[in-house]
């Protein structure tokens, strides 16, 4: 059995442009663990929010979700976020469970308020929104369209 050396030749540089791929991709993204400090945030519904899920202000990437836990004492989901160091947030700053598109990742979007006060190393968010699914909303229109109907 003879090997053809185009063959050969052909497979290296499909090996060598797979690696710059790679290279390139894993440089442009951000999946890194984000360095900071911690805070806390409690919801009574995460909608399926995971551990490394980015935290976001006006779509840019300013930490992670570092653990998602079960408070036992008030049994609403604690979880825990790392916020890059340079990002003070005010204390009226409102933590919220969002999603990118129907199918997307869970994120949590903060929206910083406008309190002089800034949040300190390890405190709780005291503003937050939890997850609202597609149903919810769905359901949500249904009762206030037919609420409306039966008041006329």
């Amino acid at each position: 059995m003879t090997r053809n050396p185009v063959e050969a030749i052909l497979g290296v540089v499909v090996l060598i442009f797979t690696g710059v791929f790679l290279f390139f991709a894993s440089s442009r993204v951000d999946v890194g663990h984000v360095e900071g400090y911690p805070l806390k945030a409690l919801f009574t519904k995460t909608g399926g929010l995971e551990m490394g899920a980015d935290i976001r202000i006006n779509g840019i990437k300013v930490g992670s979700v570092t653990k998602i836990e079960l408070d036992p004492e008030t049994y609403m989901a604690a979880v825990e976020l790392t916020i890059k160091d340079s990002i003070l947030l005010p204390k009226d700053t409102q933590a919220i469970i969002a999603d990118s598109g129907i199918m997307g990742d869970k994120y949590i979007r903060l929206e910083p308020g406008k309190s002089k006060e800034k949040l300190s190393v390890g405190e709780c968010f005291s503003q937050t929104k939890d997850y609202r699914s597609l149903e919810d909303n769905v359901s949500e229109f249904i009762f206030l369209s037919t609420k409306d109907d039966a008041q006329k």
